[in-house]
C-alpha cells in the first residue's frame, strides 16, 4: 500500500453519510497529523472546500502522487482495494475476476 504524503489525492474506500461523501469521491491530503491520520479537503468543481475532515489510512487509498505528479497505477489501486476487503469478499473478486478472463479468452 502507498504511504500518504501531503498534496496526495485520495479516493474514499467509505461512506461518510454524516459529510455527504460516498465511496469513490476524491479529496487532497491537506494535513499530516501523525501516521494514523490525515487532514483531507474535500471541493466542489469550481475549488470550494465542501468537506475538511481527519481521515485514517484505512478509510482512503492514495490514487495520485504529488511527489512523482503521477496517477497511482490501476493495478495499484486494485491491490489497495483488495487489501481493505475482507477474505471472504476478496474470493467474490478474484472469482469474478477468473470469469472475466474467461470471456476475454
Amino acid at each position: 500500500m502507498i504511504s500518504p504524503e501531503l498534496f496526495d489525492i485520495v479516493e474514499l474506500l467509505v461512506d461518510i453519510p454524516e459529510a455527504n461523501l460516498r465511496t469513490g469521491d476524491r479529496g487532497a491530503i491537506v494535513e499530516q497529523h501523525s501516521d494514523r491520520a490525515y487532514e483531507v479537503e474535500f471541493t466542489n468543481p469550481d475549488g470550494e472546500t465542501l468537506e475538511l475532515l481527519a481521515l485514517s489510512p484505512e478509510q482512503f487509498m492514495v490514487v495520485w502522487q504529488s511527489a512523482s505528479k503521477a496517477w497511482v497505477p490501476l493495478t495499484d489501486r486494485l491491490a489497495a482495494m483488495m487489501s481493505a476487503l475482507p477474505e471472504e469478499r476478496q474470493e467474490q473478486v478474484l472469482n469474478f475476476a477468473r470469469s472475466l478472463y474467461q470471456v476475454s479468452a
